[in-house]
């Protein structure tokens, strides 16, 4: 398995925002819009990864500003990670995790947030509990971690 960063093999831009857009139903414009950025910007953020084994993409994640919620003070935002069902239980997670906290220490983001309804996944890699937030467009509060590097 290994991970890429998107802005180092463009090739794989339309092919992330794809799969992206297929495991979370956001429209694929809004991924090729921020992958494009990360792309021609070359700014810290957004950033986008991809997990592959034997020309699979079995996994990804994204560093964006914000992940659709009301605390905008609280920047960048780990969003979209996700690993295909059959590759889940391997470690993977948590080395897209460890690749995006590497990667943005190395750009001087030293703190990074993210929303989830998960309740102990992410402790398992050193995130913090922080508080609630209130998301765009959603009845109920979700929980917002902090990972300080």
């Amino acid at each position: 398995m290994e991970i890429l960063k998107v802005r180092e093999n463009c090739e794989l831009a339309y092919r992330a925002a794809e799969w992206f857009h297929s495991k979370w139903g956001i429209p694929v414009e809004a991924y090729e819009e921020s992958i494009n950025e990360c792309l021609e910007k070359k700014k810290s953020v957004p950033q986008w990864y991809a997990a592959f084994e034997n020309g699979e993409m079995i996994g990804g994640v994204g560093v964006i500003e914000n992940d659709f919620h009301n605390r905008k003070d609280l920047t960048p935002n780990v969003c979209a990670l996700y690993v295909e069902k059959e590759y889940r239980c391997k470690g993977i997670a948590g080395k897209l995790l460890q690749c995006v906290c590497d990667d943005m220490n190395s750009n001087g983001i030293d703190t990074l947030y993210l929303i989830t309804d998960h309740t102990s996944f992410y402790e398992r890699y050193g995130w913090k509990f922080l508080c609630m937030v209130q998301g765009d467009g959603e009845p109920d509060m979700t929980r917002m971690y902090i990972h300080k590097m």
